[in-house]
C-alpha cells in the first residue's frame, strides 16, 4: 500500500464488485506496459508521446458528454423505449472508455489505484465514505493546486 494512504483504525477495506473490475483492469494495464510490445494499444499509448494519450483522453471524456446529450435528446421524446435504452448503452460503453484511458494515464505516471480510491474517498464526508476505506495521509491533499 502506498505511504501516502492509510485505513483507519478499527476498518476493513470493503468488497465491491466495481472495486475488484477496476482493480483487475489497472492490473492488465499495467502488464501491458510492462511486457513492452509495440502491437499493443495500451504500452503505445502509455509510453508514446504524452500529447497522443492526453488527447485520446479528451476525446473519450468529450463523446461521453455527446452520448449523454443524446440521452436526454431521446429521452426527452419518451416515445421510444428502445432508443432511449441504446443511447444509455452507447453511453455506458463512452463511459468505460473514459475510464479506461484515465487509467492508462494515471499508470503512465505510476499513481496506483488506491490512491485513486484514497483521492475519491476525501470528497465524501466522513458519513458518505464506505467503512474502511482508504484516505490520503494530510501532507497529499493537494485541492485546487
Amino acid at each position: 500500500m502506498s505511504d501516502k494512504i492509510y485505513i483507519p483504525d478499527g476498518s476493513c477495506a470493503p468488497a465491491s464488485q466495481i472495486g475488484a473490475t477496476l482493480e483487475a483492469l489497472a492490473a492488465t494495464i499495467e502488464a501491458r506496459c510492462d511486457e513492452g510490445d509495440e502491437a499493443s494499444y495500451t504500452y503505445r499509448l502509455a509510453a508514446g508521446p504524452l500529447d497522443s494519450l492526453l488527447k485520446k483522453v479528451s476525446e473519450e471524456a468529450l463523446e461521453a458528454g455527446l452520448a449523454a446529450k443524446e440521452c436526454q435528446l431521446v429521452d426527452s421524446y419518451a416515445a421510444d423505449a428502445a432508443a432511449y435504452d441504446a443511447s444509455v448503452d452507447h453511453l455506458r460503453y463512452e463511459a468505460a472508455d473514459v475510464i479506461y484511458h484515465v487509467l492508462v494515464l494515471l499508470a503512465r505516471f505510476d499513481v496506483p489505484m488506491e490512491e485513486l480510491a484514497a483521492e475519491l474517498n476525501m470528497r465524501m464526508t466522513a458519513e458518505e465514505r464506505p467503512c474502511g476505506c482508504v484516505l490520503l495521509q494530510d501532507e497529499h491533499v493537494k485541492r485546487g493546486k
